[in-house]
């Protein structure tokens, strides 16, 4: 049976109070740290909408827990440059043998939660990125994404992102997803299908922000990504184009130092 996000058990609780623990205003100034250079981030949580795993043509909606652009920069700038480390948390759909007649003889997956790290280096418009998750129930692989992006400033209010990345999975994730086992294909009558480890999507990224004040912000971002390479070949895959759409509040984090 597919677990929910707020299961007594499940990472995502331990996330999400996280989340709520820290959902209030902060800056140097409350720390007394007034520092010559400050550590700033934002925090934040909203829904996404998007497939419900990977390689599924049905959408699902889904917490989105935001944490991002993170770094260190002198006191009064915008954004922090430099590199920065900072939690990289998602959640990955169930997958149930019963919806879909394509999927009739599949092992089901149940819904999956990854927790990991995401390493950042923002130099002017300009940040590039890696992150590193390990998946818990649905999934015990690792996955993640390296790619860039461009900022624009439009206003003091308004601003943009543009980006590309690609993602990857290791053996124990593609071959959970995209995979098709001897006793998967003698049931379902679908070939068996190996992809193991390697990069297994290519998606280009829009993101907004509109600052309500100067801690708190909407936060938007449309993405939109297309499997690759042998988790595009899997028979398992029912659309190969993923798109998603994330919509969120954040607030912004000051540490002086």
């Amino acid at each position: 049976m597919a677990v929910t996000p707020f299961d007594r058990n499940s990472p995502m609780k331990y996330a999400l109070a996280f989340a709520i623990l820290f959902a209030a205003p902060v800056s140097a100034q409350d720390f007394g740290l007034t520092g010559d250079r400050v550590f700033s981030f934002d925090l934040g949580l909203g829904a996404k909408i998007g497939s419900a795993y990977p390689g599924a043509e049905e959408a699902e909606v889904a917490p989105w827990f935001i944490f991002r652009d993170a770094g260190f920069g002198p006191v009064g700038t915008a954004p922090a440059q430099g590199f920065s480390l900072a939690p990289s948390i998602n959640i990955v759909g169930s997958r149930d043998s019963s919806d879909e007649a394509a999927l009739t003889g599949l092992d089901d997956i149940d819904r999956a939660y990854e927790l990991g790290l995401r390493a950042s280096y923002a130099t002017g418009p300009v940040t590039a990125y890696g992150s590193l998750r390990r998946g818990f129930d649905g999934h015990e692989g690792l996955t993640g994404e390296v790619g860039a992006k461009y900022r624009t400033e439009l206003s003091d209010r308004v601003t943009l992102w543009s980006g590309a990345e690609v993602g990857y999975g290791n053996d124990a994730f593609n071959d959970t997803y995209f995979g098709v086992t001897p006793a998967e294909g003698a049931i379902s009558g679908l070939p068996v299908t190996a992809p193991g480890g390697g990069v297994n999507e290519a998606a280009i990224t829009f993101e907004a922000r509109y600052a309500l004040n100067d801690t708190t912000a909407l936060s938007g971002e449309v993405r939109y990504g297309k499997l690759i390479g042998d988790a595009a070949d899997s028979p398992v895959v029912q659309d190969e184009y993923q798109p998603s759409l994330r919509l969120g509040i954040t607030r912004r984090f000051s540490f002086g130092f």
